[in-house]
């Protein structure tokens, strides 16, 4: 059952002619039958009561036409919000994010958008996470975005709605020479840690160093999970990083995870400033990635 046998059924079901039908639907009469016959054999049912004289409509036809009413009403419906939005939704989106993130969330949403809004340009830009919500932020400034990936804390901005779209966990990495298989394995302190200069992380991590009573042996601290990941297989020290950073790096070969079931995860989410919330472009990313 498809749209268009719908459309010859309702049309017929209304004029309770096949001469009329045929004729207005741009179909041979004998193929209207054939039609109106696979119709019945998939419903189960008799749809008309054909004679020489008249065509009547079944009980069964009648809740039949009651669903192509529905079906159809809809159907034309969606279309039109289709059109509305491809006609409607044009003009500049800026987004800004991690690198990562845009590796890892950004192509099926750049297709989608491609797909459905091909007037609209995106000006993406990547950089350190901990400027995203001032990206969006400055509405005023020549550096500013229309949306942001962020990461939510405590201290999240009033003012800027945050759409939850993963829950990213933090990962222990060590070098692969590293002779441990968990947590308990590490002498912490006869170990270098590498530590988050700021961020998300620098409070998360130090947080758990605090509730272990780990006062531990810092060999640097660095901004950037990647700049981690890289002095870890060098094999200068061990460090926390978001899961996702650790999956899209070169290093990851030459690193180790350790199992730590008790450490804060992120809760990443797109972030715009709540007054923008109903403009058609950013209601349409957020409705993109609530999907």
């Amino acid at each position: 059952m498809d749209i268009k046998s719908l459309k010859q059924f309702q049309h017929l079901a209304t004029s309770l002619s096949f001469t009329k039908t045929s004729s207005a639907m741009f179909v041979s009469p004998p193929t209207l039958t054939r039609i109106i016959m696979r119709l019945e054999q998939e419903c189960g049912v008799t749809l008309f009561i054909r004679n020489n004289r008249n065509v009547q409509l079944t009980s069964a036809g009648r809740k039949l036409l009651s669903f192509a009413d529905e079906t159809l009403a809809q159907y034309h419906q969606l279309q039109s919000e289709f059109k509305q939005q491809g006609e409607e939704l044009s003009g500049e989106l800026s987004l800004y994010c991690s690198v990562t993130a845009a590796q890892t969330y950004l192509p099926t949403l750049l297709e989608k958008i491609r797909t459905l809004y091909p007037a609209v340009e995106i000006k993406l830009d990547t950089g350190d996470h901990a400027l995203a919500l001032s990206k969006v932020s400055e509405l005023k400034q020549g550096n500013n975005a229309d949306v942001a990936i962020a990461i939510h804390t405590p201290d999240f901005p009033a003012n800027i709605h945050f759409q939850a779209i993963d829950i990213v966990p933090l990962t222990l990495i060590v070098p692969s020479n590293m002779n441990v298989s968990t947590v308990n394995d590490i002498k912490w302190q006869n170990t270098n840690v590498i530590m988050p200069a700021q961020g998300p992380s620098k409070r998360i991590v130090n947080h758990w160093f605090a509730e272990h009573n780990i006062r531990p042996r810092v060999y640097a601290k660095v901004s950037g999970n990647e700049a981690i990941v890289s002095m870890v297989a060098l094999g200068l020290g061990i460090g926390f990083v978001p899961q996702i950073v650790l999956e899209n790096s070169a290093a990851k070969t030459k690193v180790q995870t350790v199992s730590v079931n008790d450490i804060e995860h992120y809760r990443l989410g797109l972030c715009y400033l709540n007054e923008r919330m109903n403009e058609p472009l950013i209601k349409a990313v957020s409705q993109m990635f609530a999907v």
